[in-house]
């Protein structure tokens, strides 16, 4: 027979990883994280990032963007008429969007994943 679970109580409705990250949805995208440079805001190498394409980026959003074809994850910074990819680490710089540069924001990104156990 066995005891009763004292979680029962507090168990909800299994979670499905692809409605709450949006994964069926066409406009998002997964990529690795490459560097460190958001360790700050509690992304870092390795943890696969959720991008969302239909999110407007807007002053404050973390975006997967590109300056001249280079790969930026970054918090999106505009200041009067100064755009910036801020770097959330102190050895990473920040990227100062310069009037010759070709900036490219691919989405927002909305959640990241980190694994937990342990390489070998």
């Amino acid at each position: 027979m066995g005891f009763p679970n004292p979680a029962q109580d507090h168990l909800e409705r299994q979670i499905s990883l692809d409605d709450l990250l949006g994964l069926r949805e066409p406009s998002v995208f997964l990529f690795k994280m490459a560097s460190n440079a958001m360790a700050e805001a509690g992304i870092f190498t390795g943890d696969i990032c959720v991008v969302d394409r239909a999110i407007n980026p807007v002053h404050g959003h973390i975006v997967q963007a590109s300056v001249n074809g280079e790969p930026f994850c970054r918090r999106l910074w505009r200041t009067g008429g100064e755009v910036k990819l801020l770097a959330e680490s102190s050895k990473c710089p920040t990227r100062y969007i310069l009037e010759d540069d070709e900036l490219i924001v691919f989405g927002v990104v909305t959640y990241s994943v980190r694994c937990h156990e342990p390489k070998p």
